[in-house]
């Protein structure tokens, strides 16, 4: 028998992984998505590193000490969790399930080694990869944002190439080259994958 709720068909939420090598514009478009749908939700990771300026608790990121992390580790609360450029990442298994019982959609923005964490215990998630018009714009995009030292940009760009290199295993790549048209590639694909005749016809 189908779960129900409310009398009605119980629809299982989806989850949608946003990934993207630094830089790309994956916060920038998961941003506009979050506009463009008010009622997805959005998974809020839990990071080691400190805040940027004008980040929040809470809105960008859930930002706790190493300790606290590493119990959660112990404990086996994160549905992926990685140590990235010295800082701890993850995922709460609990929001995640919690969230996609009640019939919410999820919007996930992770790093690659996360996203394969994600599609190996929730083999149903929808995965996109977001790339640069090139390295050298991606270049650009990090030395102009400047909230990084030389050395950290060096150590994203390698990251960087990492994060492409593996990207084969997304159902979808959208070149962010333009904003506005990044923007709207991704928001027909999360309309496709929400409408029931949508996901079958949606294409790589």
């Amino acid at each position: 028998m189908p779960d129900t709720k409310h009398g009605q068909p119980h629809r299982k939420g989806k989850l949608f992984i946003v990934s993207a090598a630094s830089g790309t514009g994956k916060t920038t478009l998961c941003n506009a998505m979050r506009k463009r749908f008010p009622e997805l939700a959005y998974s809020i990771s839990h990071t080691t590193r400190p805040p940027r300026k004008n980040e929040v608790h809470g809105r960008d990121y859930y930002f706790i000490p190493n300790e606290a992390f590493e119990e959660k580790i112990r404990a086996g609360e994160w549905a992926e969790w990685a140590r990235v450029h010295g800082n701890y990442y993850g995922t709460s298994a609990r929001q995640l399930n919690e969230l996609m019982a009640d019939g919410r959609d999820i919007l996930l923005d992770i790093d690659v080694n996360g996203a394969r964490q994600i599609k190996s215990r929730y083999p149903e998630s929808i995965a996109i990869f977001i790339m640069p018009p090139s390295i050298k714009a991606l270049e650009d995009r990090l030395r102009n944002r400047g909230t990084d030292s030389e050395d950290e940009i060096e150590k994203r760009l390698a990251h960087a190439h990492n994060e492409i290199a593996g990207r084969s295993f997304y159902d979808h790549e959208i070149v962010n080259d333009r904003i506005e048209d990044a923007v709207e590639e991704l928001a027909g694909l999360i309309m496709a994958y929400r409408d029931k005749t949508g996901t079958q016809s949606a294409t790589r």
